[in-house]
């Protein structure tokens, strides 16, 4: 457990960073908001293309080199950021698009393998290895907004400055896994069978279908939001990662606030 999160953790921590100053990044590189829209759909699409080949990538290529791979290619687009060249940038929000793929399949896929596998643990530990982790992962996301405002704002750096002080991390995420981590791979399915499964699960089970639609709507509605935010609170002098952090905490606790409802004390069910 502590050997996963050693590496999974500063890779969310980067993940986080580069959150609340993007379309500041863009704005102070003199973009139109029209452009601005097209590199945050180039990332957007491009998550959705590679998220439907990163857990056939993620098991043919190996988990551990999958997680070393994203650190490579987010570290890649971090330093895309340094330019200007509106196609440099339009590659690198691209190359988030695929790291942030791996980012969702390959650390899970490699700690649950290593959990069943090799250590033959009882399955539900699991799901206390993956609630802790998604503690942290609120507490990280709450404190990456306050230091990228520290680093942005009041040290002056600007805000390409977070983008730069995510590659270390990632730098030690990957150095992790390297030194840290064992092997292991997934059944080689092929592509086609993979997606027909899935399509088949889709259109068999309404629940299914109308949990992913519901899904769907919902992330939608988050990806305008995301877009949006930055234009209108910016104008008023907002600190952007001051902002960041209380959306996340707001975030966290809804989550917290679920937890509960569905406790012991309260038997709230979702119907």
């Amino acid at each position: 457990q502590r050997g996963y999160y050693r590496v999974y953790l500063p890779a969310l921590a980067a993940d986080w960073l580069q959150g609340p100053y993007l379309y500041k990044l863009y704005q102070h590189y003199r973009f139109l908001e029209e452009q601005i829209a097209i590199l945050y759909v180039c990332g957007f699409a491009s998550s959705v293309l590679f998220g439907l080949v990163s857990s056939s990538l993620v098991d043919r290529l190996g988990r551990k080199k999958s997680c070393v791979l994203f650190s490579l290619t987010y570290s890649i687009s971090c330093l895309a950021k340094l330019s200007r060249d509106y196609l440099v940038l339009a590659a690198g929000r691209v190359l988030g698009g695929l790291s942030t793929a791996l980012l969702f399949s390959a650390f899970e896929a490699w700690y649950v393998h290593e959990h069943v596998e090799r250590y033959d643990f009882p399955t539900e530990w699991i799901a206390v290895t993956f609630s802790r982790a998604a503690f942290w992962n609120n507490v990280i996301a709450v404190g990456a907004g306050g230091a990228a405002d520290f680093f942005t704002e009041w040290l002056g750096l600007g805000p390409v400055a977070p983008f730069m002080v995510s590659i270390p991390l990632l730098v030690l995420s990957g150095v992790f896994a390297v030194k840290n981590w064992d092997e292991n791979y997934g059944k080689k399915r092929a592509f086609s069978k993979t997606c027909g499964d899935g399509l088949k699960c889709l259109l068999s089970d309404r629940r299914v279908l109308l949990l992913g639609t519901i899904q769907a709507l919902f992330e939608s509605v988050v990806y305008i939001f995301i877009f949006l935010w930055t234009p209108v609170l910016d104008p008023h002098g907002a600190p952007l990662g001051i902002v960041f952090s209380g959306f996340m905490a707001a975030s966290t606790l809804g989550s917290s606030l679920y937890r509960l409802a569905v406790s012991k004390s309260y038997r709230l069910q979702p119907v």
